[in-house]
């Protein structure tokens, strides 16, 4: 692993200065037309003559061209390519409902943009652009950045139309799915477990969108099942809430959300593809992103990632010091910012000799030289250290170590484990300190670590429960019924004070409690500094999620030739 240095990139002359006009494009997403608002952005010197590759930018779920959007295309205007930024349907300005990067949709309405980029199509007000490089005719030079819901679209839109030539999509999701509905046993035949904070909070910013931007365009109305959504994310989120997941219904709904990410589409994404997802992030955690690269390299596609330290749960208005902030245009001065702008270099401008960095790199919170904040390797860590669950509560470097024991946790009707309280870090609220009460967790704590251990990766648990009140319903149809826990990892210090990494925790509906399972936890970057301990813990609930359905007592037995186990990717 080596310290990261932000490879150098070339510059293209321009003395800073750029115009914005506003334009209007009506576009047909397939069952509606719609208007996108949006803002372009011509850097001083772009001409027939004298043409520049163009970016193209949206917003995050509930923002609008004018907010970090608006400050991204500024940014790569200054430094001399064409912007355009767009506020994504049914957000801001722009119609339709919302229907969450969808390419048959939303892709389709950035593959018009692409065509206006292209010179192929005028605005709605004849505005046209003869001054973006492109390949051939009708085929721009153009890439795509943007966060959350403006990454998505990226591999959405890259999913519909081959003339994108580069993306970077931050702190974005792989598969909706999991991210509002996580599973994290390996058998994902049974959904997961309600996400149930994060997702109401983005569905209420979703419906108050015709309030919060008052419009009275029909495109952005639904009349039929909910206010401001496409029917199915409706019914998705109504079944979520509800507490009922009966077989084909959930599976349906489910397989609607896949079919709206890039787990579902990522075969016919060519572009290449820089990912930066946050460490700090409960609602697209880095498991996400690593999905989606693992998928771009096995199928070919020239992939690289980046985890960088901010994401949803934290740091996105102010991100650590020597971090990237797109709302400040720092991308000579970050390390991230290098490797984006390296990137649009060696894709964009085509200058073949800029080094693109490494295949992957990691931000640590631990090393204070700005310039040595990044490591990088070749690849995402394997598991290399493997810990065994002590009847004793203890856990365990070797298989003869462990105890001969049994213990007991149940849950009560109401949470009794709090990791935190979602969107709490993205609007900057305070949040209570993580805790679980006593009886209705179990754990398992290492000695005192005789040096520091850095853990880069995803840590993976396998488990065997006992729990008879479940294996008498799990097999009812219904999957409420089955066993639902969370699984974590914590930071004890030699004081006794306790640090739940990022807040984060893997939900699992166990797919049958008469057989073990394999949970993988969301990756972590962390270091446990020499004497601090290793804590795992199985909880029977947390309050940001939905839980168990009535009380499930839950037993788990350890001897030294059948225990779980804790698998750690610890790098030197």
């Amino acid at each position: 692993m080596a310290a990261g240095t932000a490879p150098a990139h070339a510059t293209t002359p321009t003395d800073g200065q750029y115009t914005v006009t506003a334009l209007k494009f009506t576009v047909d997403t397939g069952d509606r037309t719609c208007t996108v608002d949006a803002d372009l952005y011509r850097p001083a010197g772009a001409d027939a003559q004298h043409p520049a590759p163009a970016v193209l930018t949206t917003n995050g779920f509930g923002g609008n061209k004018s907010d970090s959007t608006g400050a991204t295309a500024k940014a790569f205007a200054q430094r001399g390519y064409v912007g355009l930024a767009y506020s994504g349907l049914g957000f801001g300005k722009s119609g339709c409902l919302i229907s969450l990067d969808d390419p048959r949709i939303d892709g389709r309405a950035a593959s018009a943009l692409v065509d206006f980029l292209a010179g192929t199509r005028a605005a709605d007000d004849g505005t046209t652009v003869d001054y973006v490089t492109t390949d051939k005719k009708g085929d721009p030079r153009v890439g795509m950045i943007g966060g959350s819901y403006g990454g998505a679209i990226q591999l959405a839109t890259a999913s519909v139309d081959h003339r994108v030539d580069a993306l970077v999509p931050m702190i974005t999701w792989n598969d909706l799915a999991y991210s509002l509905d996580p599973q994290n046993a390996a058998d994902r035949s049974v959904p997961g477990v309600f996400k149930w904070q994060w997702t109401n909070g983005f569905y209420l910013i979703g419906e108050g969108q015709p309030l919060l931007s008052p419009s009275l365009d029909p495109s952005r109305i639904n009349k039929l099942t909910c206010l401001h959504f496409v029917d199915d994310a409706c019914e998705t989120i109504r079944t979520l809430n509800s507490g009922s997941y009966p077989a084909d219904k959930t599976a349906a709904l489910l397989s609607y959300a896949r079919s709206v990410s890039p787990v579902s589409y990522l075969k016919t994404v060519k572009a290449p593809t820089l990912l930066v997802q946050g460490q700090t992030d409960s609602l697209f955690n880095l498991n996400e992103s690593t999905a989606t690269y693992d998928t771009l390299r096995a199928q070919g596609t020239t992939a690289k990632m980046i985890w960088q330290s901010w994401g949803h749960s934290g740091g996105i208005t102010d991100p650590a010091s020597g971090e990237l902030n797109l709302s400040q245009g720092n991308l000579e001065t970050s390390y991230t910012g290098r490797r984006i702008l390296a990137w649009f270099d060696r894709y964009l401008r085509h200058h073949k000799s800029v080094d693109t960095g490494p295949a992957f790199a990691y931000y640590r919170d631990w090393v204070g030289d700005p310039d040595g904040t990044y490591a990088t390797a070749s690849g995402v860590p394997a598991l290399t250290r493997t810990f065994y669950l002590s009847g004793d509560g203890k856990l365990v470097d070797h298989r003869k170590k462990v105890a001969r024991g049994s213990r007991e946790y149940r849950n009560w009707l109401v949470p009794t484990s709090h990791s935190e309280s979602s969107l709490a870090g993205t609007i900057g609220l305070p949040d209570p300190a993580p805790y679980d009460i006593k009886g209705t967790y179990l754990d398992w704590t290492t000695d005192p670590l005789t040096g520091t251990t850095d853990v880069v990766g995803s840590p993976r648990a396998t488990l065997k429960v006992i729990s008879p009140k479940t294996e008498r319903v799990q097999n009812s149809g219904d999957a409420a019924d089955k066993l639902v826990l969370f699984a974590k990892i914590y930071d004890v210090a030699p004081d006794g004070s306790k640090t739940l990494v990022h807040r984060l925790v893997a939900p699992v509906r166990v797919p049958d409690v008469t057989r073990p399972f394999t949970v993988t936890l969301p990756g972590i970057v962390h270091r446990y500094e020499k004497g601090h301990r290793i804590r795992f813990v199985i909880a029977a609930s947390d309050d940001a999620y939905g839980g168990n359905k009535g009380i499930k007592p839950v037993t788990v037995t350890s001897a030294p030739g059948d225990t779980g186990t804790v698998r750690l990717p610890v790098v030197k």
